[in-house]
Formats: C-alpha cells, structure tokens, sequence
C-alpha cells in the first residue's frame, strides 16, 4: 500500500502479517457490518465492488479521487465528534453512506460501470453465502452448488462470470485456498477443530479431513497447484 491508496477490507476479510515502514502513516474508519448494512445504498452494484475488493482490496485513486476520499474521511470524523447533536445516529448514516457511494464511483471509474440485474445479484449473493459458511471445505464441485441455488452449473457460472468476471470454479477454488493458506501459516491453529494439533505431520492429516480431499497426496497437490508450494515448504 502506497501514500494516496485506499486499503478497504469487507467482513470476513484478516489482515495479517502487517509490517509497516518507518513512515507509515494511515487513517481508519472502522464499520461494523451492521452499520454498514444500514448505511449502503440500494445499487446492485456494491455486489460488483465487494468481489474485486475480495481479489484486490486496495484502491489506487488519482490526486482527484484522493481528495474525496479525505473529505470523506474528515466529514466522518467530524459528525462523529457531534455526540449532542440530537440526530446523531441518522447524521452518521449519511456520511458513512457519502464514503460508500463515493467508493462505487472510484470502483466505477476503475473497472468500469456495467449493470447488474436484481437478478443476477441475488443469485450471486446466495452462492457467495454458501461459501462464506464454509460450504467450500467440503464441496468444490460447481453442480453442489448449482442444485443448492435451484439453476445450473452453466447458468451458475455465466452469472458469476458476468457480475465478478471470473467463473464459479474461480471463487470456489479462491475462498478454499485463503482458508488453506491461514490454517498453513500457524501450525498450532485450524479453523473448525477445539484442540491444539501435535506435530506438522497430523496436522497436514488432519487438514486433509478437514477438506474433504481423498488422500493427503490429493491434498498436497492441490496447495501447490494454488499456492506454489508444498504445505510443508509454505507452511516454514
């Protein structure tokens, strides 16, 4: 991240291994989800933005776009200061809604400005719900999800590719790798099991399970095909 940028991490979003440089230097708004449920404004298009803010969460504004989101930030910061202002609640709606829109116009500008139906953003939404609970560990064959959400596995994936221009292999395989990746990176933790595990080899085991891959060899494949590296090599 670099001076100008806006880094924006959406829910269910870690940040982690954050290592900053002597001169770093940054400004937080945090939101708690549902504040900003609240706050965003009815436009399919904020499904658009939260899939590319998935794949790459910082926006690289121009000079122009910066000075927005500074204005943002301090308006925020000064209604937030108005504690006795007998609206406060409903003053911070807007101006957390006035930083959202302004982000679907940098979004926009970026990427383009293309129309998403109601439709197409529903079914998006359920699909990414399914993975959002986990569902990936299991299941990462598109027809599970295809006969989840009632349409098939084509019409599944055109809609994918047309709201987040990626298929749905692509977003399956993506929320299976993160988790994999954050469960490599510390030996002692993994997501969806209570105690500690004893030694790197069990653990790979255990993660195989946890997967539902066929064979730990099944499962090695696989993280070096997505992540370029043995568990064993990327976990150290």
């Amino acid at each position: 991240m670099k001076a100008g940028e806006c880094l924006i991490i959406r829910r269910g979003n870690l940040v982690e291994r954050v290592n900053e440089s002597d001169d770093f230097h940054v400004d937080v708004v945090y939101v708690t989800p549902e504040f900003i449920e609240v706050s965003t404004p009815h436009s399919n298009y904020g499904m658009k933005g939260s899939m590319a803010l998935f794949n790459d969460p910082i926006l690289h504004l121009n000079p122009e776009q910066q000075k927005v989101c500074a204005l943002d930030f301090d308006y925020i910061k000064r209604r937030l200061a108005l504690t006795t202002h007998n609206f406060h609640r409903d003053a911070m709606i807007n101006a957390i809604q006035c930083m959202i829109i302004d982000f679907f116009d940098f979004h926009a500008s970026l990427y383009g400005n293309e129309k998403i139906t109601s439709q197409y953003a529903d079914l998006m939404e359920r699909f990414l719900a399914l993975l959002e609970r986990g569902d990936f560990r299991k299941n990462r064959d598109i027809g599970y999800y295809a006969d989840k959400l009632c349409v098939t596995t084509k019409y599944l994936s055109e809609v994918c590719k047309k709201v987040s221009g990626f298929p749905a292999n692509y977003w399956i395989n993506r929320y299976t790798v993160l988790d994999i990746s954050r469960q490599l990176r510390d030996k002692n933790t993994v997501l969806d099991i209570s105690r500690q595990l004893r030694d790197k080899k069990r653990s790979f085991t255990e993660l195989t399970d946890l997967y539902g891959f066929s064979s730990p060899s099944y499962f090695s494949r696989y993280v070096q095909k997505y992540l370029g590296a043995s568990p064993t090599d990327f976990r150290e």
